[in-house]
């Protein structure tokens, strides 16, 4: 008699949460669905995440800067002589390397015309050329540091973290024809899904600490997470009753739906595995910082403790999007920082140009250290186990070339990398790097975007 009853109350509830599910939505939602593209690729992982000779897992991360660098201030001399811009990071001179020869292609104008900022952007992390469209036929690449996420992101409890310390666009047309979606992205899940960054640190730090203050943090994160799998169980129920009456024209959508469908089903099952979030004593961010210098701070901050906590060991940072016009007052610059690129005939607005250059690399440098103090698992630091990227894909921003790009490539790789020296290898794609770091996380790829090879000496 008691289990009837049980299962007669298990079945009210049941209707009382799909009542209340549909009186919220989430049934109007179902069609919806299909537009809320993966944020990963539908494939199984297939490869394990390397760790080092001493068990530490290898991190990846990368933060792309926006108009290229004041060229006369930007390169080292072959002895590894810091120039002006990069003195920021003259105590950490040992923990980085200045790459030099690495181009990126697919950014240039070609039959394409106009458009260097978008394309460069779309370019920098997945070595692809970019469709010409302002519409919804957007079409480029998968990026370095999503195909890393769809292999190992499973073994943490976000497979990827993406952030921004700019403006969030992805409709419109931005940059001579180009869609917004490629100038405020720099993560690509697929060839036409661009992953939205995160804007908000408050936002990122509730992702990896649970909302509220101590110990509401853990119960509101349970709170989600039940709520996230109700929402799937819901439906889940309602594919099984819409699933008969589709028409021959609407299956072949509405598996792509399931698809996604089931995979958000194995991304909960799996953080369910990852039950409590991390503890820390840190207070939860109050919202965006006035100050820029701040912004880039706060949001470099999230990305530490991500890795910190092992949340995630792949990370991207657009500090501001390519062809930003942003003004420097705090720096005595009240011009826009895209107008002064192409006014570096003029000696003293190309040394604003390079102030500004610094100015990023200021943030970085602190970054970097923060990273260096910070000691992981095996004892060593988390700077030794990552591989951090900074650059972007316009070298000259007054020219608007691809080719000799600005790319930093901070960390050890856990032992792996030679840091301390201006690198300066035969003239190849930025790809060929990407495949060396893929190889180095264990991800084994033949090629990457427009790779001819591995760029071995690094």
């Amino acid at each position: 008699m008691s289990s009837r009853i049980q299962q007669a109350d298990g079945e009210r509830d049941q209707l009382v949460r799909r009542a209340f599910l549909r009186a919220a939505g989430v049934a109007v939602a179902l069609p919806l669905l299909p537009s809320l593209s993966p944020r990963r690729a539908l494939a199984a992982p297939t490869a394990t995440m390397a760790v080092t000779e001493t068990g530490a897992p290898l991190r990846m991360a990368f933060m792309s800067i926006p108009n290229g660098v004041q060229q006369d201030h930007w390169w080292p001399s072959e002895a590894f002589e810091l120039n002006e811009t990069m003195q920021p990071l003259s105590k950490l001179r040992d923990h980085f390397q200045v790459l030099g020869n690495l181009d990126h292609i697919n950014a240039t104008p070609g039959s394409d015309g106009a458009g260097d900022h978008a394309r460069a952007s779309a370019t920098f992390l997945t070595g692809r050329r970019a469709r010409k469209t302002a519409g919804s036929d957007i079409h480029v690449g998968i990026s370095i540091d999503q195909l890393a996420a769809q292999r190992f992101g499973h073994l943490t409890r976000l497979p990827s973290l993406e952030l921004t310390s700019d403006l969030i666009r992805n409709s419109g047309s931005c940059d001579s024809g180009y869609a917004c979606a490629y100038q405020y992205n720099l993560a690509w899940s697929s060839p036409t899904t661009p992953v939205t960054p995160e804007a908000s640190p408050r936002q990122v730090f509730e992702r990896l600490f649970g909302a509220g203050a101590g110990m509401d943090r853990k119960r509101n994160f349970a709170m989600r997470q039940e709520s996230d799998r109700s929402v799937l169980d819901f439906v889940l129920e309602e594919i099984h009753d819409i699933e008969p009456e589709l028409g021959a024209l609407d299956r072949r959508k509405f598996d792509e739906y399931l698809t996604v469908v089931r995979e958000m089903e194995q991304r909960l099952k799996a953080a369910e595995r990852f039950r409590d979030p991390p503890e820390t004593p840190l207070a939860t961010p109050e919202g965006i910082p006035a100050d820029f210098g701040e912004y880039m701070d706060l949001m470099y901050d999230m990305l530490l403790l991500a890795f910190q906590t092992d949340s995630t060991r792949v990370g991207t940072l657009l500090l501001a999007y390519d062809g930003s016009n942003r003004i420097f007052p705090h720096l005595g610059i009240p011009e826009g920082h895209h107008y002064l690129t192409h006014s570096q005939r003029q000696p003293e607005l190309a040394k604003k140009v390079a102030r500004i250059d610094q100015f990023y690399i200021e943030s970085f440098a602190r970054f970097l250290s923060k990273l260096a103090q910070t000691t992981d698992v095996d004892g060593r630091s988390l700077l030794h186990n990552s591989m951090i990227v900074y650059g972007g894909a316009i070298a000259d921003g007054n020219r608007h070339t691809h080719e000799n790009l600005p790319v930093i490539l901070a960390g050890h790789g856990g032992g792996t990398l030679k840091p301390g020296r201006f690198n300066q290898p035969e003239k190849q794609p930025m790809a060929n790097l990407f495949v060396g770091m893929l190889r180095r996380v264990g991800v084994q790829v033949e090629s990457f975007g427009d790779s001819t090879g591995e760029l071995l000496d690094v």
